[in-house]
C-alpha cells in the first residue's frame, strides 16, 4: 500500500508539473504567419504548411477538444494476397481530439468501448475517467496566433502506420525496418477538402531475409517501397440517429458497453452501421432522399469489367425502391476533376495483385453512431481471369466441331455475371450488410452469401453455363437492407422493426452469418460457402456429376492452338476439385444440427438435429467424393500433363508432385481424398456423432461412420493395377486421417476411445489378411508403431491441396 500511494503521488507530481510548466521563450512564441513565410500553405479542413526546403508537414490546429476522425491505409499496395497489404487498403480508424497541455499538443483517442449516456456530466466524467485513453501522437507547439498553433507532424507520417515490419515478421518474410533517407513526404496526394485533409508518404522498409512472397513481387527482394496514406476527417455537426442491431437482421454492429443504462438492463449496446438517408417528403410511403448515396467506380477499371461492375453496383437501385426511398442509390464513374480520396466519394476499386486473393467492401464510420461516412469497395482483378479459366476448363470448347466464337462469348458472359454478382455483393458491406450463408439454400436470396457457379446438364449430356450465377438483388437482401433503412414515421420504430424480422421468418428466410458457416467443424445442414441448393448432399452427388462430364471431355480441346500442352494441368486443378465446396457443404448434416439465432417470444426456436435418412444421404455422398472411380484421372490424359516447359515453372496454382517434375496422378487422388477426409473426421463432427446417437440411437454412431467409411476405402479391390494402386493411397490416407482424429486434443475421452478401439480392431484384420499382403501388414504395423507410442507426430504423404477460396478469383 505504501508503495502503490508513492506512485500516484509521483504521478500526480509529474502531471501537475507538465500542467504548470512554463513555455518555451523561443518556438512557440513565435507568430503563425513569420514561422511559415517560405513554405505553402494548403486550407481546407485542417490547414496545413509544406516546407520543401526540410520536407516537413506542420498542422495548423485551431479547435481543441473537438472530434474528429483519424484514417490510415496503403495508397499503393505491396501485389501480394497472402501478405495482404492492397492499395486502397484501410488500415483502421479512430475517434481523436487534439489537446494542449502546456507547450504540447496531444492527438488523444478517447474510449469508446465505454460509455455513459447520460445528462450527468459527472455521470459520463466517470466513466470517461475509469478507463484508459490512448494518446496516438504528441508534438511541441512551433508557432502559434490567435488561439491556432502549428506543430510538426512529419515523424507521424513518415512512421510505419500499417505494422508492415511487424507483418511480414510474422509470415517470416524478413525483418525489415523503416530507412528514413529513403522515406519521404509524397506531395502529388497531400491535398485538402472542405470535409478531410490527406497526406501521403513514400515509405521505404530495408530488409534481411526477405521470403518468397516478397521476394516475388519486390524489384529489389530485401527493398520494399510503399506509400502509406493518412486523413483527417470532419464528423457531422449533428450525429446520425442510431438504430439497435437485431442479431436476426443482417447489419454490421458497433458495440460498447453503456454504464448510464438502468439496473436491470443489459450494458452491452449494439447499433447497426448505415449511410445517412433521410427522405425529403417524411409522410410519403415512397420518397426521394435529401441526399442520395452515391458511388463512384475507378475510371482504371477496363471494359467490359467497368459495365459489369456499374450493371452489378446498381441492382442496389431496387432494394432502396422498395424500402421507400425512390432515387436513393446511384453509381457512377469517377469524375476525371473527383479525387478518391475525398470523403465525399464512396468508391469501388479496381486493384491489381500478383495472385488471386479477397475482395472487399469496408466503411469508414462514426464511432459516435454507427453513421458510414465512407464506403470503400477494393476489388481483386485476378478474378474475372480465374472465372473464365474455369468455365474454358468445364468446357473444353477447341475439339474442332464447336462454334468457337459462341462458346468463348458464353465463358465471357460467366465472368461477367460474376463480376456483376460480385459488384453488389461488395458495395453490400459498405452498405452496412453482413454475409448471409443460409441463403443459397432458399433460391439464392441473397447477393450477400458467396455463390459456386451452378453448372447445369442438358439434356444432350452437355454442359450449361447460362445460369452459373443470378441476377440482380435477392428477397433477404430487401429485408436486411430495409432493417437498416426504412423510415418508419411516427410508428413504434423498435416494434416496426420485430415485425419487418417476423415477418421474414413467416416467408422463410433465415440469417446465419460468417462463424457459423466457416467452421471446420460446422453442423448447420444449410449455412455453407461456395455451394447451391437446399439439399447438400443431393448437390454434392450433382456437383460430381458435373465434374465427371467435364473430365471426360478434358484433353487437347481444352486449351487454344498454339498454347503449350503442359499449360493443361493449370486448367485441370480447378476441375479436378470442382466438388471440394459441395463436400464441405455435404458433410455439414452428418451429425448437423438446425438452429437459427432465435429470440425468445418467437416460434420454434429450438435447435433440431438432422434426420438420420439426411444424415446417411449426406455419408454416402461423401464417401463417393473417397471413390476410384471419382479420383483416378483417365488413364489416356496422363500422356498429356507434361512438365512446365523451360522458362514457366508450376506455381501455387498446380498440384504439388513427388514424381519430380511429372505429374504426379497417385499424388494428385490422396490430396483430394484428404480434404473429404479431413471434413468428415473433424473432431467436432466425431464427438456429436457421439453424443447424438447416446441421445437417441436412431441417429448414427462414431463407429458406423467408421466402419462404413472402411468398408468404402479398405475393402475395395480392383483387378486394374492402376485403379488398385489408386485405392492403396486412399486406404493409407484414410488411416492416417483416423490416427489424426485418435489425437485431436479436442476429441472427447469416447470418441478417442471408440476410434482407439476401431484401430486396434482392424490392426487385427490387416495382420491377417492375405489380399495385398505386404501392404495390409505395413498398414497393421503403422497401427501397432501409433498405438505404442501416440504423441509421435503423424507423417504425411499426400501434398497440400492447391487455393480454392475464394472461387473463380479474392
Amino acid at each position: 500500500m505504501r508503495f502503490q500511494t508513492t506512485i500516484l503521488i509521483l504521478l500526480f507530481m509529474s502531471f501537475a508539473s507538465l500542467a504548470e510548466a512554463p513555455e518555451p521563450a523561443a518556438a512557440d512564441k513565435k507568430d503563425i504567419a513569420t514561422f511559415t513565410a517560405d513554405m505553402q500553405k494548403h486550407s481546407g479542413f485542417v490547414d496545413f504548411y509544406w516546407d520543401e526546403t526540410s520536407g516537413k508537414i506542420y498542422l495548423e490546429i485551431a479547435q481543441f477538444n473537438t472530434d474528429l476522425l483519424y484514417v490510415y491505409y496503403l495508397q499503393s499496395g505491396v501485389g501480394s494476397n497472402d501478405i495482404g497489404l492492397d492499395r486502397g487498403q484501410i488500415g483502421g480508424y479512430s475517434l481523436v481530439q487534439f489537446k494542449r497541455l502546456g507547450h504540447k499538443v496531444m492527438m488523444v483517442e478517447p474510449n469508446q468501448s465505454y460509455r455513459a449516456y447520460s445528462d450527468n456530466a459527472a455521470e459520463r466524467q466517470a466513466v470517461e475517467d475509469g478507463f484508459a485513453q490512448s494518446v496516438l501522437w504528441g508534438g511541441a507547439v512551433m508557432a502559434q496566433s490567435d488561439g491556432h498553433v502549428l506543430v510538426d507532424w512529419t515523424d507521424y507520417l513518415l512512421r510505419d502506420s500499417q505494422g508492415i515490419t511487424d507483418r511480414l515478421a510474422q509470415m517470416n518474410e524478413g525483418q525489415f525496418t523503416v530507412d528514413g533517407n529513403r522515406s519521404a513526404i509524397f506531395m502529388d496526394n497531400s491535398k485538402n477538402f472542405p470535409e478531410n485533409t490527406e497526406f501521403e508518404a513514400l515509405i521505404t522498409l530495408q530488409g534481411s531475409k526477405p521470403g518468397k512472397h516478397i521476394s516475388s513481387v519486390a524489384p529489389s527482394r530485401d527493398t520494399l517501397s510503399i506509400r502509406t496514406h493518412h486523413s483527417l476527417v470532419k464528423l457531422p455537426d449533428v450525429p446520425y440517429k442510431t438504430r439497435r442491431f437485431d442479431p436476426r437482421s443482417g447489419g454490421i454492429p458497433i458495440s460498447f458497453k453503456d454504464y448510464a443504462v438502468p439496473l436491470g438492463e443489459s450494458m452491452d449496446q449494439q447499433w447497426v452501421i448505415r449511410h445517412r438517408l433521410e427522405k425529403q417528403d417524411p409522410t410519403a410511403a415512397v420518397s426521394d432522399p435529401l441526399e442520395p448515396i452515391v458511388y463512384y467506380l475507378d475510371p482504371g477499371t477496363p471494359e467490359p469489367v467497368r459495365s459489369a461492375l456499374l450493371d452489378g453496383a446498381r441492382w442496389w437501385e431496387d432494394a432502396f425502391e422498395a424500402t421507400g426511398f425512390s432515387n436513393a442509390f446511384e453509381v457512377k464513374l469517377l469524375p476525371a476533376d473527383a479525387d478518391p480520396l475525398d470523403m465525399r466519394y464512396n468508391t469501388i476499386q479496381w486493384v491489381h495483385r500478383s495472385t488471386r486473393g479477397w475482395s472487399y467492401g469496408a466503411s469508414i464510420v462514426d464511432p459516435r453512431s454507427g453513421e458510414i461516412l465512407k464506403g470503400h469497395v477494393t476489388l481483386g482483378s485476378l478474378r474475372v481471369r480465374q472465372d473464365m479459366l474455369l468455365a474454358q476448363s468445364l468446357l473444353s470448347p477447341y475439339d474442332g466441331q464447336k462454334d468457337v466464337s459462341a462458346v468463348e462469348k458464353d465463358i465471357q458472359d460467366m465472368a461477367l455475371a460474376r463480376l456483376r454478382q460480385l459488384s453488389a455483393h461488395e458495395v453490400g458491406h459498405t452498405l452496412g450488410l453482413i454475409h448471409n450463408f443460409y441463403t443459397s439454400s432458399i433460391n439464392r436470396a441473397s447477393v450477400m452469401d458467396y455463390p459456386h457457379p451452378l453448372i447445369k446438364i442438358t439434356d444432350q449430356g452437355t454442359l450449361d453455363l447460362s445460369d452459373a450465377y443470378d441476377v440482380g438483388i435477392g428477397s433477404w437482401d430487401k429485408v436486411s437492407l430495409a432493417y437498416l433503412y426504412q423510415d418508419f414515421g411516427t410508428s413504434n420504430e423498435y416494434q416496426a422493426l420485430n415485425q419487418l424480422l417476423d415477418k421474414a421468418r413467416e416467408d422463410g428466410h433465415v440469417f446465419i452469418a460468417d462463424r457459423d458457416a466457416r467452421t471446420p467443424g460446422g453442423s448447420q445442414p444449410f449455412a455453407h460457402l461456395w455451394d447451391n441448393g437446399a439439399d447438400a448432399a443431393q448437390g454434392l452427388m450433382d456437383v460430381l456429376k458435373v465434374r465427371q462430364i467435364a473430365l471426360d471431355h478434358f484433353g487437347l480441346s481444352t486449351i487454344k492452338s498454339g498454347q503449350a500442352v503442359a499449360s493443361l494441368e493449370l486448367h485441370l486443378v480447378p476441375v479436378y476439385l470442382f466438388h471440394r465446396y459441395q463436400t464441405e457443404a455435404a458433410v455439414k448434416l452428418i451429425a448437423g444440427v438446425n438452429y437459427r439465432y432465435a429470440i425468445k417470444g418467437e416460434p420454434d426456436v429450438k435447435a433440431q438435429i438432422v434426420a438420420a435418412a439426411a444424415q446417411q444421404k449426406a455419408l454416402d455422398a461423401v464417401l463417393a467424393t473417397l471413390s476410384v472411380e471419382t479420383l483416378a484421372l483417365p488413364e489416356d490424359l496422363l500422356p498429356l500433363l507434361l512438365p512446365p516447359t523451360e522458362g514457366s515453372y508450376r506455381d501455387r496454382e498446380h498440384f504439388i508432385h513427388r514424381t519430380g517434375l511429372n505429374f504426379d496422378a497417385l499424388g494428385v487422388a490422396e490430396t483430394a481424398a484428404k480434404h473429404s477426409l479431413q471434413l468428415l473426421l473433424n473432431a467436432e463432427r466425431a464427438n456429436r456423432l457421439v453424443e447424438h446417437h447416446a441421445r437417441n440411437a436412431a441417429y448414427p454412431s462414431l463407429s458406423e461412420v467408421l466402419s462404413q467409411l472402411w468398408q468404402h476405402t479398405w475393402e475395395q479391390n480392383h483387378t486394374n493395377n492402376y485403379a488398385q494402386t489408386i485405392q492403396q493411397g486412399i486406404n493409407w490416407v484414410t488411416l492416417k486421417q483416423i490416427m489424426a482424429l485418435a489425437v485431436d486434443k479436442k476429441a472427447a475421452p469416447v470418441t478417442h476411445a471408440t476410434v482407439t478401439g476401431f484401430l486396434q480392431s482392424k490392426q487385427k484384420v490387416l495382420s491377417k489378411s492375405k489380399k495385398h499382403k505386404s501392404f495390409n501388414q505395413t498398414a497393421a504395423a503403422a497401427i501397432v508403431q501409433f498405438l505404442d507410442n501416440p504423441t509421435a507426430p503423424i507423417e504425411s504423404t499426400e501434398s497440400a491441396i492447391p487455393p480454392g477460396s475464394p472461387i473463380g478469383m479474392d
